[in-house]
């Protein structure tokens, strides 16, 4: 069994809400309202919703980047609701982050930059000088190899496309060995046909390590073709819960209202054969 898989990890949200407070102190926005559901060991939950259905607040209440107003969110059998600093930042190792603008540190190369998901293991003294244990750069080495960077260890992060960028951020958030992924829109900034590769390698490592992981995902058919589960948001509340296969017209317009639901997967599939004919052209079984 893979270490990523260790401790049995399972995600669990009880009755998790959040409102924001206005500047004047008084009751704001509600952002999430009694949001309850579980992940387990190696389900990939793609996260949809329009702007504003509270996917983001989600996603940063379970690492604790914004303080739910309550509910719990265990990870194993730790609440991470209300932990001091010292032990949530403990926790917070468990979780690897995956970012939409991929948070890399631009003038370091992409070795360095994998090696900086090890930061929380490390003494403060080796992360300042960056002098990781042997083991730590061999680990480095081979999740760059996974991702299909390992020829781009030594470049900047600068020089790298926006797909290798999320590669990167990906190898980067394994470094962990994190027992839980969270994807904030991986392909929002990336062509169609990148993005399909970015969901296909999230969700193969997520199968090879029996690790969780939740997706904010904008694009709908791809959340359908990528993930096992799909939750739909909608002012803060959870109204789809169920297999990509249910997600029917009716689901879809609960969750974004009147949309050409048929116009989108039409595009989506096109997408798709064009991808299947270039590669068949560059393989020469077809001119």
């Amino acid at each position: 069994m893979s270490a990523f898989a260790s401790g049995a990890p399972v995600l669990e949200l009880h009755h998790l809400s959040k409102t924001y407070r206005s500047k004047t102190g008084a009751t704001g926005d509600t952002a999430l309202s009694d949001v309850s559901f579980r992940v387990p060991r190696g389900e990939v939950v793609g996260l949809i919703g329009p702007s504003g259905a509270g996917k983001s607040t989600l996603i940063r209440c379970i690492n604790r980047l914004v303080e739910p107003t309550q509910g719990e969110i265990r990870l194993g059998d730790t609440n991470l609701v209300g932990l001091g600093t010292g032990e949530l930042r403990r926790q917070r190792r468990r979780i690897g982050m995956i970012f939409q603008e991929y948070a890399l540190v631009e003038r370091l190369t992409v070795m360095e930059n994998v090696l900086s998901g090890r930061l929380g293991y490390v003494p403060f003294w080796r992360s300042f000088t960056r002098r990781f244990p042997g083991q730590d750069i061999e680990r480095a080495y081979r999740l760059l190899d996974r991702v299909g960077l390992l020829d781009q260890a030594d470049k900047r992060a600068d020089a790298l496309s926006g797909g290798q960028r999320q590669r990167v951020g990906i190898a980067r958030a394994l470094a962990q060995e994190p027992e839980l992924l969270l994807v904030d829109e991986p392909t929002a900034s990336l062509d169609p046909k990148t993005s399909r590769q970015i969901m296909r390698l999230i969700t193969e490592i997520c199968a090879e390590h029996l690790l969780p992981a939740i997706v904010n995902i904008h694009d709908v058919p791809l959340a359908q073709q990528f993930t096992s589960r799909i939750i739909g948001l909608r002012s803060g509340k959870v109204v789809f819960d169920g297999s990509p296969a249910s997600l029917s017209d009716a689901a879809l317009t609960e969750i974004y209202g009147a949309e050409d639901w048929t116009a989108m997967q039409q595009e989506h599939e096109q997408d798709e054969a064009a991808d299947a004919d270039a590669r068949l052209r560059l393989a020469g079984v077809v001119k």
